[in-house]
C-alpha cells in the first residue's frame, strides 16, 4: 500500500504481510487513514514535520529523475511485492498524478497488478489476456491506451462494445462507457490498457 500526496482518499486496510509505505505528504493522511507506515520515502519537500523514530526514513534529494510515489513503487517491486495498491495518488497536481499514472503502468508492464484507488475512481492496468470487472451500480467505465497502440480490444458486457479493435494513445475511443452485464469482460492482446472506473 503506497500513501502518495495526492487528493485525500481511502485506503484498504493492511493484512499480515502487508508494506504501508508513506511518500512525504503521505505520511501525513496515513494517521487519517488508520495506516502505521512501515516506511517514508520522501525529499521532505511536501512534508517538513516530524517522522515517528520507530519507521525506517529513505531520504531523497530533491533533484532527482522521478517521483517520490515512483521511488515506493520500485522499492516495492525490489522487495519481490507483486500487488500494488497506490492511494491519495490523484488530484492535486496534475503532472503528479500523469506520473503516478505512467510509474504505475510501468510496474503493471513488468508483471505487477496495480490498482489506484480514490473516492470516485478505480484505475487499473491490463497488459495482456482478460479482466472482469463485477457490475457497480452508479458507477462506469473507460478504458485508454497507454502505449502507441492496443491491439486486440474487446469489450464486453457494456453498452459500446468493441471486438478485435485497436485503440491509439491519441484517440480517446474507449472514453465513458457503461456496464449493461453484472460483468464487464475486458481483454487485449498486445499494449498496456488502463481501465478507469468512475463514480458517476
Amino acid at each position: 500500500i503506497i500513501v502518495s500526496g495526492g487528493r485525500p482518499g481511502p485506503a484498504p486496510q493492511p493484512q499480515p504481510g502487508d508494506l504501508v509505505i508513506a511518500c512525504d505528504r503521505g505520511y501525513r493522511y496515513c494517521a487519517g487513514l488508520g495506516l502505521q507506515p512501515d516506511l517514508f520515502i520522501g525529499d521532505f519537500d511536501s512534508y517538513d514535520g516530524a517522522v515517528d523514530p520507530a519507521v525506517p526514513v529513505e531520504r531523497l534529494q530533491p533533484e532527482k529523475d522521478d517521483t517520490d510515489t515512483g521511488h515506493a513503487i520500485r522499492h516495492a517491486l525490489d522487495q519481490g511485492y507483486r500487488t500494488l495498491i497506490l492511494v491519495c495518488a490523484l488530484g492535486g497536481r496534475l503532472d503528479h498524478t500523469l506520473a503516478n499514472i505512467q510509474n504505475a503502468a510501468s510496474a503493471a508492464a513488468e508483471g505487477a497488478n496495480v490498482t489506484i484507488l480514490d473516492e470516485r475512481e478505480e484505475i487499473t492496468f491490463l497488459t495482456g489476456g482478460t479482466l472482469r470487472l463485477p457490475r457497480r451500480k452508479g458507477w462506469g467505465l473507460s478504458v485508454f491506451s497507454l502505449t502507441d497502440r492496443c491491439t486486440g480490444v474487446c469489450l464486453r458486457g457494456v453498452k459500446y462494445r468493441l471486438e478485435d479493435a485497436v485503440l491509439t494513445n491519441r484517440v480517446p475511443l474507449g472514453v465513458s462507457n457503461e456496464f449493461a452485464a453484472p460483468e464487464a469482460e475486458i481483454s487485449l492482446t498486445q499494449g498496456i490498457l488502463m481501465i478507469a472506473q468512475t463514480k458517476k
